[in-house]
């Protein structure tokens, strides 16, 4: 076979993969009713840092993601779907009061460590979700929230 018809059979297969892929669908991480365990619910959360954990933190870690449009294309589908289900493993606001006391503060303290070093919210979601980017004053009002809630907890 000419290696002609062997890159025109290879293109013809992954473009038949890419059609077949987009079959299969993922879970979507979209709660039906809100948690008992949510944060708010047991935790003073001010509305402005409410905004902002919605907005840089939410998509990823709580019960309910709010979708792109391009989340309908495999395989980005399956990779976003990989990424909800992380982030809600490493924390997820909607459970947090179903966490260990320990738990609480550990999980508040990766959350001001992790904002802080400004690895959250991740970069590849805030170049799609530019007002997921949060700024200095921000990160300092999240780090203060998180001192407060740290205090309710201990």
């Amino acid at each position: 076979m000419k290696t002609s018809s062997l890159i025109k059979a290879g293109a013809g297969f992954m473009v038949l993969f890419l059609i077949v892929i987009q079959f299969f669908d993922t879970d979507k991480n979209i709660a039906a009713v809100p948690s008992e365990n949510a944060i708010e619910k047991h935790y003073r959360v001010p509305a402005h840092v409410q905004e902002l954990l919605k907005a840089s933190c939410y998509d990823c870690h709580s019960n309910t993601t709010s979708y792109p449009w391009y989340n309908t294309i495999q395989p980005v589908k399956w990779w976003l779907q990989d990424h909800v289900n992380s982030g809600k493993r490493h924390f997820n606001f909607d459970e947090f009061n179903s966490y260990s006391r320990e738990k609480k503060l550990k999980k508040l303290d990766e959350v001001t460590e992790t904002v802080k070093n400004g690895e959250m919210p991740l970069t590849s979601y805030t170049v799609v979700h530019r007002n997921a980017k949060l700024s200095d004053t921000q990160k300092s009002e999240i780090e203060q929230w998180v001192k407060e809630m740290k205090q309710q907890i201990e």
